[in-house]
């Protein structure tokens, strides 16, 4: 017997697509592990992540400290687990607040059309118009310094990209058969966004997400590395590089960890949405 069970079917395919691409699976396990790994990052951490040992400062790996300290003594491996939950919570503060105000705008927009549509068109245009981290500065800037604050400053200046997005997929999704058919069974706009319109819409901004979480943490380690993300003495990958840089000369080993740890998270991210980009564009679906 077939399963009719959707939650299960969708499961299914969600396996089987990982078992045909192996690039998803190691990205996917990748994140999962970081996520793990930054929830018991206080039961698995072998030293506070602020605790200073001032005679014992730029030491090099060792059985007691596993990646060294940095200039204040305080153990690299920790402050690298604990500053996975800073970068964890701000890629997906940052990108739900873009899911939240670009996507409804961006299908409102495309749906109706008119002198809305125009509007959001220009704000878009406009907000596209400024480098990204220099807007998120501004914004940063206007809230106060600190870590949700500036993922608010990013997620604001992502949502122009998801509600474009969203705009062209609905003004396509709109024209289609199964919409028409709705309004003529007098369905109401909201019932017929809801239900047929953004499910089928959705698929392209899925995709985007995926690749802004890479944008997200790169953002969070850029505003932390110059001051204005999270603050000291809580442990950012960002604000562990600008510390670094401080002792480049005397330990340069300092920058690899928390460089290779951005470097790879924001690889798993887009490598994810390279993969579902795949497996949801039928233009690329294998025969």
């Amino acid at each position: 017997m077939s399963d009719t069970n959707p939650v299960h079917r969708n499961w299914h395919s969600v396996i089987d697509w990982l078992r045909r691409d192996r690039r998803a699976a190691i990205s996917l396990t990748f994140v999962l592990l970081l996520v793990l790994a930054a929830l018991l990052s206080p039961w698995i951490s072998p030293h506070s992540p602020s605790e200073q040992d001032l005679v014992n400062t730029l030491a090099p790996p060792s059985s007691v400290h596993w990646l060294g300290t940095d200039d204040l003594g305080r153990d690299v491996f920790s402050r690298l687990l604990y500053g996975a939950r800073a970068a964890i919570y701000a890629s997906f503060l940052a990108v739900g607040i873009a899911v939240l105000i670009g996507v409804p705008v961006g299908v409102l927009a495309g749906f109706l059309g008119g002198w809305f549509d125009e509007a959001v068109g220009r704000v878009v245009d406009t907000l596209l118009s400024f480098p990204a981290i220099v807007l998120a500065i501004a914004v940063t800037g206007a809230l106060g310094i600190g870590l949700t604050n500036g993922m608010i400053a990013v997620g604001i200046v992502f949502s122009p990209q998801l509600a474009r997005l969203a705009r062209a997929r609905t003004m396509v999704v709109r024209q289609e058969l199964y919409v028409d058919a709705a309004r003529c069974f007098g369905a109401s706009t909201l019932h017929i966004l809801w239900r047929h319109v953004l499910p089928n819409a959705i698929q392209p901004v899925l995709v985007q997400v995926t690749i802004l979480l890479a944008g997200a943490l790169l953002a969070e380690a850029s505003l932390s590395f110059l001051g204005l993300g999270i603050q000291p003495p809580s442990p950012s990958w960002g604000a562990m590089l600008a510390r670094a840089y401080q002792s480049m000369e005397l330990a340069p080993e300092q920058m690899y960890a928390p460089g290779i740890a951005i470097l790879l998270t924001a690889l798993a991210f887009n490598s994810l949405g390279e993969a579902l980009r795949k497996e949801l564009d039928p233009t690329t679906k294998r025969l």
